[in-house]
């Protein structure tokens, strides 16, 4: 807050000390960096930038304006190597985090900035700088499904509860067992995620349980998502 407020009004932590305060990259002694639209103001013991950036790349965080999700990690892009922009990349999923922009959103805002290739070759793995889509997703599920002895979902089926329809991505009826299909948190935003959360809430306080599996998880550990599928079905 100290290196925020050195720097003047419109001030925000950005860079490695936005993804500190975030949690994406371990704490470390390198000094706090702040970003600011225009104009300088020198302060030795701090790395400053200039750039632009919109008032829904910002947020803040025990009560310091900082950088969003989205835009630190936009920012890292430019300055990491792309192993420990992988890792914060990681981190960003493993703790749930959301931002109410996504990084597709930004790379499509600001396409020339250093790093977007970067960012763009990480989330593309392999083809995907454009995003799994739902469809892709939702056969490779099938493919690997089918190679099994498990019974077949009914698909995108909608489930009545409390009132309200929800359309669920894998349903097994009987067994009181959905899958939801996630793509990844780089295409969500948090209203999505709130959405989300709603929605299994509300399944579950009738009984229903839900299962997330990823892309990822389908990806590299399908052995592992089709043997707790078998046990799930099991109860």
């Amino acid at each position: 807050m100290g290196a925020v407020l050195a720097c003047g009004d419109g001030a925000v932590l950005s860079h490695r000390a936005a993804g500190r305060l975030l949690g994406i990259l371990p704490l470390g002694d390198s000094l706090p960096e702040v970003t600011r639209l225009n104009g300088w103001r020198s302060q030795s013991g701090i790395v400053q930038h200039r750039s632009p950036f919109s008032s829904d790349e910002i947020e803040g965080v025990a009560g310091i304006p900082v950088t969003g999700l989205s835009r630190t990690l936009l920012d890292l892009a430019s300055i990491l190597p792309r192993e420990r922009l992988e890792g914060a990349l990681n981190e960003a999923e493993v703790l749930g985090l959301t931002d109410r922009i996504s990084v597709h959103t930004l790379l499509a805002r600001y396409p020339r900035r250093p790093g977007t290739v970067t960012l763009r070759a990480i989330l593309g793995d392999a083809g995907r700088a454009r995003g799994v889509t739902r469809r892709e997703l939702e056969r490779r599920f099938a493919a690997i499904l089918a190679k099994t002895d498990l019974p077949a979902p009914h698909r995108n089926a909608d489930v009545a509860v409390a009132g309200r329809f929800f359309e669920v991505d894998c349903l097994w009826r009987a067994q009181r067992l959905i899958v939801e299909l996630d793509g990844g948190f780089v295409h969500r935003t948090w209203r999505t995620s709130e959405r989300d959360r709603e929605r299994d809430r509300l399944l579950q306080v009738d009984g229903w349980r839900v299962a997330r599996v990823t892309w990822r998880q389908l990806r590299d550990d399908a052995p592992a998502v089709m043997a707790d599928l078998r046990r799930l079905l099991r109860r």
